[in-house]
């Protein structure tokens, strides 16, 4: 189960992944529409769906000549439980919490 949680709070340490995954809350949507509010290439945007989609947290499938990404509900209940064991003790600072994984994330590098 690390190596899972791992790879998904990874995914989530990117604050561009992380506004992907808000989107994908609302409904399913093409490629092309997930990248239309960044200011990136589509080439970099479907580098993060690569990561989302390894890490479980969205799926893709193809319809017709379009590529379509959806949201995988299930998929941060691993996540969550792990950081609710932490909530027995004080409640969880957030902000706090992602400055330690990106600290982990850099020194791991």
């Amino acid at each position: 189960m690390s190596n899972a949680l791992d790879t998904v709070f990874a995914a989530l340490a990117d604050p561009t992944r992380r506004a992907i995954l808000s989107m994908l809350l609302e409904d399913d949507m093409a490629v092309t529409d997930v990248a239309e509010p960044f200011e990136m290439s589509l080439a970099a945007i479907s580098k993060h769906l690569v990561i989302l989609t390894k890490a479980g947290l969205i799926s893709q499938e193809k319809r017709g000549r379009v590529k379509w990404c959806k949201i995988e509900p299930n998929a941060m209940k691993d996540a969550s439980v792990w950081m609710q064991s932490f909530g027995q003790f004080e409640e969880l600072d957030m902000d706090a919490f992602e400055r330690f994984l990106e600290a982990e994330l850099t020194s791991t590098s």
